[in-house]
């Protein structure tokens, strides 16, 4: 591979993202530069091999990170669906008058390839949505997972269309795949034995590109197909979430192989990107769709929008419906530089327009609540906490070893947070007082009940980033009680304490304090002496012996 496609690759990204615009535009700017310097796609085919890679392992991390059931909700199925419908109804006509007024690109286009257009059209970058939740910490919050399940739906068309475009029968050999259930308690056995580092990595290779990719395709059916099932189908393992930050980079890198692969399909007219811009000034449209058809499965207001900005742009997979029709002859081949066009002008507003997505919410707040229907969706209603004294922020191991030591002086004053609703349940069949929401999700913060009495806040999430957010968040709502937190890192810890937390605690340094304490009450059954800056994040007596008076309530 040449020098220049790596230098000049990272020079576009890097000045992108000091604009604040996500790299994936410099890439694309990047892939245009080189068409420029005359390298073509034709000529660098190990690129469009690593691109196919690109989306092969963002599929199985999606599906990683997917709960199947998810997508069986209404407001994901039945919205995607619902707007996939809508934006046919909705492009179709405009690009007959498109035709009519004279734009030569739609001369003389007969119905279904206006319908093709629609189709490729209708679609929402997996890539740049998935990138915004992950930069923004919303992965988990209820606007994220409504949006990544309909990236998903959006996705599952995509496949069938070009599964269908490929004007082979499946094998019959295809009907085996149904029984690759059944064979989930092995690959879970393997899944426990793989251990970590490169073995786990390699484990996922194998699973995404042969078990997925390869299997499918020999049986005449998508590879991403089956990189996404694969996915789903280890996301109920332990380890799920650790194969998918191992294989996160790899996923990244190829992701600019991709974005590449576009800009390198040629430069485009004048004539191209003023219909890909006229394209884009459509774009609005496509999102006041998504709000109202979420509010009309009972979101919130702002749950709906954030949510359809997070799907406002046009996507790579209808980039890959434009190639496949121009391949098959259904489409001029220029329509995929238009599209690709169109694309790279979605994100350059798309990146922005998220970015300020509250900020719009508060101006036409009054306008868009009018859209709400009420009684609000179980997941988007206001969270009861009552009145707690303690708040504990992450019910993992540590939360709730602090949960139990406080319970054993506080009894009834105590409130556990956490995402994870298989965790809630567990705590709660422990007797634990524990509701479900992300404290990493702006989202939470806004819907949580006052608590006049509340004095503590533990933060116990195991991600720095959204105990640094929850920071921001209390002091926004003006609490000015104690907050504890715990970090792995000792650089996270001074970033904490500038935040404003009064005391932290350093994981390995207080696991090492407890373990001593431990020893010592064994060996020599007497009390120890430790230092007080060690203490252990089990306990949180330390924090709570000198509670008083009550703090400024939240």
């Amino acid at each position: 591979m040449e020098p220049a496609i790596l230098i000049i690759t990272l020079l576009c990204g890097m000045l992108v993202s000091r604009v604040g615009l996500p790299p994936l535009i410099g890439y694309l700017a990047a892939g245009f530069v080189l068409f420029t310097l005359g390298i073509e796609d034709t000529s660098l085919p190990i690129l469009q091999q690593l691109a196919d890679l690109g989306v092969t392992l963002l599929l199985f991390s999606i599906g990683l990170k997917l709960d199947l059931k998810s997508l069986f909700k209404a407001e994901v199925w039945a919205g995607s669906s619902l707007h996939l419908i809508g934006s046919i109804l909705f492009f179709v006509p405009i690009l007959k008058l498109l035709g009519f007024l004279g734009i030569e690109q739609l001369d003389g286009f007969s119905f279904n390839q206006l319908m093709l257009i629609s189709f490729a059209l209708s679609f929402s970058s997996t890539v740049f949505a998935v990138k915004v939740l992950e930069d923004s910490g919303d992965m988990q919050s209820l606007y994220g997972r409504v949006a990544v399940g309909i990236l998903i739906m959006q996705d599952i068309f995509a496949v069938v269309f070009l599964t269908i475009s490929k004007g082979n029968i499946p094998s019959v050999w295809a009907f085996g795949l149904l029984l690759l259930p059944l064979a989930r308690p092995l690959i879970y056995k393997i899944f426990d034995r793989v251990g970590h580092g490169e073995m786990l990595v390699l484990f996922g290779l194998v699973m995404a590109l042969v078990v997925g990719a390869w299997l499918f395709e020999a049986v005449g059916l998508k590879p991403d197909l089956g990189a996404l099932i694969i996915g789903i189908l280890l996301a109920g393992h332990a380890k799920s979430s650790e194969l998918a930050k191992s294989i996160y980079y790899f996923k990244e890198l190829f992701l600019v192989a991709f974005f590449l692969t576009i800009g390198l399909n040629g430069l485009p007219t004048l004539a191209d990107i003023g219909l890909a811009a006229i394209l884009v000034v459509l774009i609005p449209a496509k999102i006041l769709m998504f709000v109202y058809l979420l509010t009309r499965f009972k979101l919130r207001s702002r749950t709906s929008l954030l949510a359809s900005f997070n799907l406002g742009s046009y996507s790579e997979f209808g980039l890959i419906v434009a190639a496949v029709a121009a391949h098959k002859g259904w489409l001029p081949p220029e329509w995929l530089i238009i599209i690709a066009v169109a694309l790279s002008i979605s994100f350059l507003f798309a990146a922005p327009f998220n970015k300020s997505a509250s900020k719009i919410y508060l101006r036409y707040q009054a306008k868009l609540k009018k859209l709400e229907r009420h009684p609000l969706h179980p997941e988007d209603r206001q969270i009861p906490i009552g009145n707690p004294r303690f708040l504990i922020l992450g019910m993992g191991r540590i939360g709730s070893g602090a949960y139990d030591e406080l319970r054993s002086k506080y009894t009834g004053e105590i409130l556990g947070i956490e995402h994870k609703q298989e965790l809630v349940d567990f705590h709660r069949s422990q007797d634990r007082h524990v509701v479900q929401g992300d404290a990493g999700d702006t989202d939470f913060w806004l819907k949580l009940e006052r608590a006049p009495h509340l004095e503590l806040v533990l933060l116990a999430m195991p991600n720095h980033v959204g105990n640094l957010f929850a920071v921001q968040q209390l002091k926004k709502l003006n609490y000015e009680g104690k907050i504890s937190a715990i970090v792995q890192y000792s650089e996270d810890a001074e970033s904490l304490k500038d935040s404003g937390v009064n005391t932290v605690y350093n994981l390995y340094e207080a696991a090492g304090a407890g373990f001593a304490d431990h020893v010592i009450k064994e060996l020599l059954d007497s009390p120890p002496e430790l230092n007080p800056e060690l203490v252990s994040a089990n306990t949180a007596e330390s924090d709570v012996s000198d509670i008083e008076q009550p703090q400024t309530p939240l």
